[in-house]
């Protein structure tokens, strides 16, 4: 996964503005390797592999990051004694149809992960988590394929929820990498 971040440009280093108004000096775009076919397959198998143990009955997060690694997951536990379904979180309820907040399988009373593509304040996170609240879901992982060390993930920690990366921003001899999670290295390293 690190491997394919790199090969297909979604770590950069500049001057940017995150979706949290921040500044930084690294940037991370998940989507370029979570829609990509092997970094789907990739993604949708490492995150499944965390989260396969939990007993979990759905997987998903707030729209745009958390669709295609939701999906993934879905598809990587299709012939598992358990298939995940996935599930969206609209930032907006629509004005139209149904009114859902929240789109695919929609989970009531029961055990859900929530994912994002990056974690940096954890606001999306903690959005997606309060609308699956709400219909009385526990959230029994938190999942990003980057935590950026911004205070999103200590934030989700700090509410009291279990946290884990793939992939985290690290300062490695004054400076900032990406690198494979130092959380957990084992199966995360890219495969061809």
């Amino acid at each position: 996964i690190l491997d394919l971040a790199h090969e297909k440009g979604a770590v950069l280093y500049g001057s940017f503005t995150l979706a949290s108004g921040k500044k930084s000096a690294h940037y991370s775009d998940g989507k370029k390797v979570t829609l990509d076919p092997r970094g789907a397959y990739l993604v949708g198998s490492a995150v499944f592999g965390i989260v396969s143990r939990l007993n979990v009955d759905a997987i998903g997060g707030l729209e745009i990051g958390a669709i295609p690694i939701a999906t993934s997951v879905a598809m990587a536990s299709r012939e598992s004694e358990k298939p995940v379904p996935a599930f969206i979180v609209r930032k907006r309820p629509k004005d139209y149809g149904t009114q859902s907040e929240i789109e695919g399988h929609v989970p009531l009373n029961e055990r859900v992960v929530i994912v994002d593509d990056v974690i940096t304040t954890g606001d999306s996170v903690l959005r997606a988590i309060e609308a699956v609240e709400r219909r009385q879901c526990r959230v029994v992982k938190v999942v990003a394929l980057v935590d950026r060390h911004e205070g999103g993930s200590d934030k989700v920690r700090e509410k009291g929820y279990s946290f884990r990366s793939i992939l985290d921003f690290q300062t490695v001899g004054g400076k900032t990498v990406l690198a494979v999670s130092t959380a957990d290295r084992s199966g995360l390293e890219s495969r061809p």
